[in-house]
């Protein structure tokens, strides 16, 4: 909660520096995906419950931020989302939020990867005075490295609902209120969150093919099997913090047209994460 506390102490001392409609939105989105968080933590809320009310907060969220028409894709260019890209907003701000949840599975990975990625706001912010995001990440950069303090492992306290659900909800729709400076929103927020989007959107993608039950328990992403083929939580949080460090500097380089950015993005970063993806399946069978 303390994570919470500051982002939204930072964002309301910003707000107004902002489109204070957007600001007020997302601030008091944001409480209520930190509340139910919480409650999940305290109570146990059923997936239909959590489900129903981060779908509504991604409703409100699109209606009063708007949604992404289109999305530029490296060495491909623009693609035209058209009214598609409502549907695509709502899936993507349900999504992350949860896939944020799901990592947040070992000691300073979920704390780590939200400084790093943060970071990476802050400097893509900077360049473009979004003065809102800019104090948004900040705020994160600032409440995750006090959380590492006491979460890097061994952890002495953990993140919880309220706090992962929080930053993946803080994380997707940070690209909608920049998406009026220039850039593409969509792209960058997916490259500072490439790590979880992989490791949890194919997990859950080749968990659903099985026909296993994509909400229970489960020990089969990248960052579990890394654990238990003997890598301590140390090594594993640390790989995920240079990873989205590398993807924070791809694409600042992509913001300011480096040529070398496009294709190490395309091709580079799935190739790397297929890599790992086939190391941690030869150390499983092994």
């Amino acid at each position: 909660m303390a994570i919470v506390i500051v982002v939204l102490a930072a964002g309301c001392v910003a707000a107004f520096q902002n489109n204070l409609t957007q600001s007020l939105i997302y601030l008091v989105c944001g409480v209520v995906i930190a509340y139910l968080g919480w409650r999940d933590d305290v109570h146990s809320l059923s997936p239909r419950v959590r489900f129903a009310v981060q779908g509504l907060v991604a409703l409100v969220s699109v209606l009063g931020m708007g949604y992404f028409k289109s999305v530029t894709i490296p060495l491909f260019g623009q693609l035209q989302l058209g009214v598609v890209g409502f549907i695509i907003t709502i899936l993507w701000i349900v999504g992350l939020t949860n896939a944020y949840n799901f990592m947040d599975g070992i000691d300073g990975i979920a704390g780590g990867v939200a400084l790093s990625a943060a970071l990476g706001w802050m400097f893509l912010a900077a360049n473009t005075d979004q003065h809102f995001v800019y104090w948004i990440a900040l705020a994160i950069a600032a409440g995750s490295l006090g959380f590492l303090f006491h979460n890097w492992s061994p952890a002495k306290i953990f993140m919880g609902d309220a706090g992962s659900t929080f930053l993946g909800y803080t994380f997707a729709v940070l690209p909608l209120l920049s998406a009026d400076e220039g850039g593409d929103a969509l792209m960058l927020g997916t490259l500072l969150m490439w790590t979880f989007i992989m490791d949890a959107g194919v997990t859950f993608i080749r968990r659903a093919l099985k026909r296993e039950n994509v909400f229970a328990a489960h020990r089969t992403h990248v960052y579990q099997r890394l654990v238990i083929g003997g890598y301590k939580h140390a090594q594993v949080s640390a790989l995920y913090i240079l990873l989205t460090l590398l993807a924070a500097a791809l694409a600042y380089a992509w913001s300011w047209g480096q040529p070398y950015a496009p294709p190490l993005i395309i091709i580079g970063l799935p190739l790397l994460w297929l890599l790992l993806s086939r190391y941690t399946a030869k150390i499983g069978r092994r």
